[in-house]
């Protein structure tokens, strides 16, 4: 009884008995709560991926079977919330989604088999410190930026833009290492000010990619099935026309360049370097609505994260092995037809994973000193039994010289960036950093 009661009094979720508020909760209110989680909960686990310009923690809550470390063919799935201080929709459903996850393990069957067969990362909040210093209006809240002054989700590497500065905030900086560290398969960020999916890419140099005022992912086929997988479970989202002051939105979807070009956005950074599809969720009409909306706006997205969660499992995964069975890393896993500007690659345990839609595949298979592989695939529809088709690929040595990727690429190593102590990244002088930043603020105003 007396723990029951102090966890009522704290108002977090460490028995079944105890439900999370609709509220607003602060910065040291998030982190009580998620410590509260970790600790109650042996299939979870808590770290932080770095901080804020202001010293705050980016904490990320695992949730898994075996949440401390990647297993062997259990896909990495994230959502990131906040990334806009003053877009709080998904800081409270991302809140509310662990709440889910922490009651329904072994109890319900849906988020039991996601939780066995997926490893789940759910980032509350990237921006706290915009979060700290906004303001409650629908659309004009101040708190969108970083302590900075900058918009993070302008600041991410641009594989299109031509005006790369190098300079990155340390909440991005964290994101570019966490993607360094787990091999990400899906993702998805969550936004507010309108209701729509928007999928890869955000932005185009006016090349191949740009057709009919859309920027053209090699994945296309696959984007548009998440983003209309999140939009048709959703309650009102595929009807597209949930916002009145918003544009419509066919189907609820939209690519994102379609919509507005948008360089250095973090879904075309995930897709082009990190291997990991990710879109982007707009999931209120206000940026900041009013509490009393929260239990609605919950009802409308439960069914759509869980849903959107379940979709790692499209496709094919499995290992590269040498003729011993040895796991080869960095081997280049390309897909017939899809020229993705960073061809796809295994991580450090020889793992690869591709989403795809049902269908028939020819994969490339090609690492330095053996043969080229090519296999075709009958591809399955994985989500319904929660698992991607598995396949290995076994190379054979070779004493030619094995080619390279079967199509150009650019650098696939992000721009690097120089770091002060002081915490600001960028490579400029101090004029040029105080210029960027003015222009940049004023360019940000004017986006959504």
């Amino acid at each position: 009884m007396f723990l029951f009661a102090l966890c009522l009094c704290l108002g977090k979720l460490v028995s079944s008995g105890v439900s999370l508020e609709f509220r607003y909760h602060n910065t040291v209110e998030v982190e009580r709560y998620l410590r509260d989680v970790n600790n109650t909960f042996d299939f979870t686990h808590l770290h932080s991926i770095g901080k804020s310009v202001e010293g705050r923690d980016l904490w990320v809550l695992i949730l898994g079977k075996n949440p401390a470390e990647h297993q062997m063919g259990i896909p990495e799935f994230k959502y990131v919330g906040n990334m806009h201080g003053n877009e709080v929709a998904g800081r409270v459903l991302l809140l509310q989604l662990i709440d889910h996850l922490t009651r329904g393990y072994l109890s319900d069957p849906l988020v039991t088999r996601l939780l066995n067969s997926t490893r789940v990362h759910i980032l509350v909040s990237m921006n706290p410190d915009g979060f700290e210093s906004s303001s409650r209006d629908c659309m004009y809240s101040q708190g969108r930026f970083n302590k900075n002054g900058i918009d993070l989700n302008r600041n991410f590497p641009d594989a299109f833009s031509k005006k790369e500065s190098g300079m990155r905030e340390m909440e991005v900086r964290a994101i570019m290492d966490w993607l360094k560290t787990e091999s990400f398969v899906l993702s998805a960020n969550l936004h507010g000010g309108a209701v729509v999916a928007s999928y890869p890419y955000d932005n185009s140099n006016g090349g191949s990619e740009l057709q009919s005022g859309s920027s053209v992912a090699p994945d296309n086929d696959v984007l548009i099935q998440l983003a209309k997988t999140y939009s048709y479970t959703h309650s009102e989202m595929h009807k597209g026309d949930h916002c009145y002051d918003s544009k419509d939105f066919k189907e609820g979807v939209t690519n994102g360049y379609y919509w507005y070009p948008l360089p250095g956005g973090m879904q075309d950074y995930n897709y082009v370097w990190g291997q990991c599809l990710e879109i982007t969720l707009e999931l209120s009409c206000c940026k900041f609505p009013p509490e009393s909306d929260l239990p609605g706006l919950w009802d409308a997205n439960r069914a759509a994260l869980l849903a959107y969660m379940q979709q790692v499992h499209l496709g094919v995964k499995g290992q590269v092995l040498d003729t011993e069975g040895n796991p080869l890393q960095n081997a280049l896993v390309e897909v017939e037809g899809r020229q993705n500007l960073c061809p796809f690659r295994t991580d450090r345990h020889g793992e690869y994973y591709r989403l795809l839609l049902p269908g028939n595949y020819t994969f490339t298979v090609t690492f330095p000193g053996h043969q080229v592989l090519m296999e075709t695939l009958a591809v399955p529809y994985g989500p319904d039994s929660f698992s991607a088709l598995v396949h290995n690929f076994q190379l054979q040595r070779s004493a030619t010289t094995t080619p390279g990727p079967s199509h150009p690429t650019q650098s696939c190593t992000p721009p690097q960036v120089w770091r002060p102590l002081g915490g600001h990244s960028h490579s400029l002088g101090p004029s040029g950093v105080t210029t960027l930043l003015v222009l940049q603020v004023l360019w940000n105003t004017m986006l959504l």
